[in-house]
């Protein structure tokens, strides 16, 4: 066996000063740079080599087991001692084999929302209860090209999504785990609402580009931080009502910390009831009315018009019922063009958007409602390959505020089984879903896109939102196939109000 080690702090820009040191658990290799340090513990240590480097070459015969134990930990301390490796990775083992075998099986694609429910699980980090998008960065949607964005953040987004999943495969604790981190992140001044926090609710992630690495074949700019930060999205406090609302049918009670959060949320939506924003997509162009944007707001209003009204909970459920109505009037006006017989991205536009085809999952409209049914035409016209695999939006159409070029989003897609499994395209769905679960590696693990052309994955990886869409089509399929069990485990669906 032939070990290399090139430690570098700082993203690749700090030579760490590394040393040769002996404890109570023999010799070890040591590096330093500022506040950070790893130690290498090993029954065969490299040797200095060529450009800072570390160098070496170990026999290793049948049966045999050689440990490398490497350890980061702050320079400030002491460094940390030795593991039982053995005992290390069996504790390991039993305990993501023990978490897993919570799961109830539903019928198909058992193996596909298991493994994603372990990669939700993964994101996760284990005392903060925080999810991350992805946890890497600058892994390119398109590449060569400037798409390239750091995933290592909490989105209220994902989290409330994630909650939802937990919530509906039987997760419990994890759901009220995720609930806590949410409600900790957002509380304060509703007007100081973001839509992302850090690992442990950090507020400040500002954006820089780390100019001196050369990005995944060639794609720069790499970025440390995510400028969307500062972005106001309208449809975030809906995803998070929506998914808080389903806890609470489900019997989880409110106490006094979460629902004045809830109700700060919606002073927030009511405060910011007329102001255009970047959308789901975190557009880096111009401000606009985004239909899914205003729907999600309405979804907001709804759940909180429902906890008054079926849960007793307390608040202005006349104010909130009125800004709803006048929502719904509204977007069913503008966001909806009878000439292409369709909603659309915009307000006032003929382009369509893949979130179009989350009206119907929070009950704005029912699933085989004709005014979704057309919208569902025009994204399969407009925005559905030659691959059968669903674009977010058309980027040359869009001024998103970048170059144009993307390849078909997994999420939309999975999105796109669910609304034919609902509506009755059931053979479709499934061909979808295959194809889809396809775009997976040999671990089950999704990026964020996938190039069709190149037959290779796309973005950021794993991604969160990629499997939490896979989970809700599954469910979808196995509840259209009559095949999922009856164990009280599959979602309520969401029913319509309004014409």
């Amino acid at each position: 066996m032939r070990q290399e080690l090139e430690l570098r702090f700082g993203y690749g820009k700090i030579v760490p000063w590394v040393r040769r040191i002996h404890d109570d658990d023999g010799e070890a290799l040591l590096a330093i740079a500022g506040p950070q340090a790893v130690i290498l513990r090993a029954d065969a240590l490299p040797q200095a080599g060529p450009d800072y480097s570390h160098v070496g070459e170990f026999m290793v015969e049948a049966g045999q087991a050689i440990d490398l134990q490497l350890h980061a930990y702050s320079s400030h301390n002491i460094p940390p001692a030795a593991i039982n490796v053995d005992l290390a990775l069996e504790a390991t083992s039993t305990y993501w084999t023990n978490w897993s075998s919570n799961y109830l099986p539903q019928g198909n694609y058992d193996r596909e929302v298991e493994r994603s429910l372990l990669v939700l699980r993964a994101l996760t980090h284990g005392r903060t209860g925080g999810i991350v998008a992805a946890p890497t960065t600058s892994l390119p949607e398109q590449f060569g090209g400037e798409r390239n964005w750091d995933y290592r953040y909490c989105w209220l987004r994902d989290a409330a999504l994630t909650l939802e999943a937990m919530m509906t495969h039987g997760f419990r604790q994890e759901a009220l785990h995720w609930r806590n981190w949410l409600l900790r992140a957002v509380a304060g001044d509703p007007h100081d609402l973001q839509i992302m926090y850090g690992i442990s609710g950090e507020r400040e992630l500002p954006e820089q580009v780390l100019a001196h690495l050369p990005g995944y074949e060639g794609s720069t700019p790499v970025r440390l931080g995510n400028g969307a930060v500062n972005q106001y999205q309208g449809d975030v406090v809906g995803e998070v009502m929506v998914a808080l609302a389903k806890l609470r049918n489900r019997g989880v009670h409110e106490d006094h910390f979460s629902w004045p959060l809830q109700r700060n949320m919606l002073l927030f939506v009511e405060n910011n009831i007329n102001r255009k924003d970047h959308g789901i997509w975190e557009m880096r162009g111009e401000k606009r009315d985004f239909t899914h944007s205003r729907v999600m707001m309405w979804a907001a209003m709804d759940c909180g018009v429902q906890a008054v009204q079926e849960h007793g909970l307390e608040g202005p459920v006349g104010r909130w019922a009125e800004i709803r109505d006048m929502l719904r009037t509204e977007i069913l006006e503008l966001g909806f063009n009878s000439e292409i017989n369709s909603f659309t991205q915009t307000y006032g536009s003929t382009e369509v958007d893949a979130s179009l085809l989350v009206l119907p999952q929070v009950g704005f409209l029912a699933y085989d409602d004709e005014r979704i049914l057309g919208t569902v035409s025009r994204l399969e016209h407009d925005l559905l390959g030659s691959t059968s695999m669903l674009l977010r939006y058309r980027t040359e159409a869009c001024l998103d505020g970048l170059a144009p070029g993307e390849h078909p989003f997994l999420a939309c897609s999975f999105w796109l089984v669910e609304q034919y499994a609902r509506s009755g395209r059931v053979p479709e769905a499934k061909t979808l879903m295959d194809r889809l679960i396809g775009c997976g590696n040999d671990l089950g693990l999704l990026s964020e896109e996938y190039d069709t052309t190149a037959n290779r994955m796309a973005g950021n990886y794993p991604q969160a939102f990629s499997h939490l869409a896979l989970i809700r089509a599954a469910d979808a399929l196995n509840r259209a196939t009559h095949q999922g069990t009856t164990t009280g485990q599959e979602p309520a669906q969401p029913k319509p109000r309004g014409n």
